[in-house]
């Protein structure tokens, strides 16, 4: 492979190195996310900033972690695992945003990703479309049990990812909107959580790479229960979906000492 870095030793698109980060990472979408996920780190550096991609480094409990952005979408998202794990990163949480689907998700909510529905471009440049993209389950149990352990409602199950936010949000507009509507019927049908835009590409990735990766999300509304005719509240502070990845990170670094 060509070195587009041109002997720099950093990754051509996030910047940093090996040694500029720790083997657990935190990959929110929004580069501005990531000051505000390492204040919870101890003594955190920005490493990178590169495009669409921001990096701190610094310690939990003594260990090295990091945060790097991912912007939004599958494809940035998955250059961003490829680098890190080339820079030495071995587990990865998404943290980020979601609109609900199934109608018990509440704006303010949190969802923990077990699967996600490839219904994106990225995952198919990596595994055909009949394999699953499944999160770690070590991963997803330390979630869960950061949710509880934090007094977070949360939801766990299957969400749904898509490569075009307004496909979501007007897909009548559109000229499939058929084929648009007609499996959003699916995805209602089948309880699906949640919608968002990078847990497919990540979980295909991270298994194509031999890596953990897992994903917590804020639903920031659900337009499915605005539909019903039912409350709908929009909600769009992230903090409680960044300390459950923090508490998660705190579990899996005990359970990893201990294996």
């Amino acid at each position: 492979m060509i070195d587009y870095s041109e002997g720099s030793g950093k990754c051509y698109h996030i910047g940093v190195g090996k040694g500029d980060v720790g083997e657990y990472v935190i990959l929110p979408g929004d580069p501005k996310r990531c000051a505000k996920i390492a204040q919870y780190f101890d003594n955190p550096v920005l490493v990178g900033d590169s495009r669409e991609y921001v990096t701190y480094t610094g310690t939990i409990d003594g260990v090295k972690v990091s945060v790097t952005s991912t912007g939004i979408g599958g494809p940035s998202a998955s250059i961003a695992m490829e680098e890190l794990v080339t820079c030495g990163a071995k587990t990865f949480i998404r943290v980020g945003t979601c609109g609900g689907i199934d109608l018990d998700v509440v704006g303010g909510d949190l969802v923990v990703a077990t699967g996600a529905i490839r219904m994106e471009g990225t995952s198919k440049e990596y595994a055909p479309i009949e394999f699953p993209a499944v999160a770690d389950i070590d991963i997803t149990n330390a979630l869960i049990k950061a949710c509880r352990n934090l007094e977070k409602p949360f939801h766990a199950g299957v969400v749904q990812c898509k490569d075009s936010f307004y496909g979501q949000h007007r897909p009548e507009t559109l000229p499939n909107s058929h084929e648009l509507l007609a499996k959003w019927d699916a995805w209602v049908a089948l309880h699906t959580k949640a919608s968002e835009m990078e847990s497919a590409a990540l979980f295909i990735t991270a298994q194509y790479l031999g890596v953990r990766c897992g994903t917590v999300l804020l639903a920031v509304a659900n337009q499915e229960r605005a539909k019903a005719g039912l409350e709908n509240k929009q909600v769009h502070e992230t903090d409680s979906a960044i300390r459950v990845a923090i508490e998660a990170i705190r579990i899996l670094i005990r359970q990893d000492n201990e294996d």
